[in-house]
């Protein structure tokens, strides 16, 4: 497996600037590191290839303005700080890159911009079009406004997520901390980096419950997370030290740095992929023992197979799928309502028109609409 060559197909990238990786430890904005990162981004443009950023550091932005000692710890004070930071943070960004002639774009996201279908389209729409016009789109979330009912949890999250929906190739993680171990570094001494991931799975997850840093909100679990969504869209993810000298370069360069988290070859569809990580479940299905075998077989969920339903839901709503000892084992989008459904469930096919009058759908959730998990 030829690392290298990897790295080289990339065309489009997303690189996240973790808050530890562009503040002091004081928590306030280190001017120098940034201007550093932003040389090489710039370079790497020139180079052909297509730059999206996910940036931190609003809320260390904010701080020096309103001069606190340390990072705010309620969300009023984070989000006073964000709002006071966020501009302080992209006007940074706009005099740094128009001194090497490129253009930059602001994007603030939240939640409800990944969960409804239509604002994720839109939002689509508008990196594609700032992408075409060779502007750099700068990416966080909307912290000044953000509650945890519409926070998308992190910033590694929200990569992982934009990497996605602008179908990137790679996605790089800049952080404290230079790729996954065997175990913490910080107290293990035979702790060894691993290079090269194929696969997330639990054994590899279970290496990241360590605690994160103190400055940013994500630790290496966020991250593996963030590499488990970009795995499954078939893009690859890295993971290396933001503090290294030149690492973007050496990244590009070929070096051997970070983590590489491969992209699953038989990936998931954009759409599908949505439904998986992207869409948020307002109900659930509790399916029976065959229901599941079938779904693990790519096959549609039919009434027969479906026990119960819990929570609200209409047609078109993203629904969880659990097995009978409550394993979540899918998403999909519902062709019924959950009255619809109540009605219908554990009956077949063919006693669908019977019941409601009419046969809308053989399935209450077709193949095409189904994520498993």
């Amino acid at each position: 497996m030829d690392r290298n060559e990897i790295i080289k197909g990339t065309k489009r990238v997303v690189i996240k600037i973790g808050t530890s990786t562009l503040t002091h430890g004081t928590g306030l904005l280190n001017i120098a590191k940034i201007e550093k990162l932003a040389r090489q981004i710039a370079d790497l443009k020139n180079r052909g290839l297509e730059v999206i950023m996910v940036s931190s550091g609003a809320i260390g932005a904010g701080m020096g303005k309103l001069k606190l000692k340390e990072r705010p710890k309620t969300i009023p004070e984070k989000q006073a700080a964000a709002a006071v930071g966020q501009g302080i943070l992209i006007h940074m960004y706009q005099k740094i890159f128009s001194e090497y002639g490129i253009a930059i774009g602001q994007i603030l996201l939240n939640k409800d911009d990944i969960v409804h279908r239509k604002r994720y389209l839109n939002a689509r729409n508008t990196f594609f079009s700032l992408l075409n016009q060779d502007i750099i789109p700068i990416v966080n979330e909307n912290d000044a406004v953000i509650t945890e009912e519409i926070k998308l949890g992190d910033n590694d999250t929200l990569s992982a997520l934009v990497c996605s929906l602008t179908e990137a190739d790679t996605l790089v993680i800049l952080s404290d901390i230079d790729g996954l171990y065997t175990d913490n570094p910080r107290t293990n001494p035979d702790a060894k980096r691993i290079s090269i991931v194929e696969e997330v799975n639990d054994e590899i997850k279970e290496l990241g419950k360590g605690a994160g840093s103190e400055l940013g909100t994500g630790g290496m679990y966020t991250k593996l997370l963030a590499a488990e969504i970009v795995s499954n869209a078939g893009h690859n993810m890295i993971i290396a030290d933001g503090a290294h000298e030149d690492i973007l370069f050496d990244i590009f360069d070929g070096k051997e740095l970070g983590t590489l988290f491969l992209g699953k070859k038989k990936s998931l569809g954009l759409r599908k992929h949505w439904i998986g990580y992207g869409g948020e479940p307002s109900g659930k299905l509790i399916v029976d023992a065959g229901a599941v075998k079938a779904l693990r077989r790519n096959k549609s969920l039919l009434p027969s197979g479906v026990k119960s339903v819990e929570g609200e839901c209409e047609k078109g709503s993203i629904l969880e799928i659990v097995d009978p000892e409550n394993n979540v084992v899918g998403y999909g989008i519902s062709n019924y309502s959950k009255m619809e459904i109540e009605l219908i469930r554990g009956h077949n096919t063919q006693d669908i028109e019977d019941i409601l009058g009419e046969n809308k759908y053989d399935e209450i959730i077709h193949v095409n609409n189904l994520t498993m998990v």
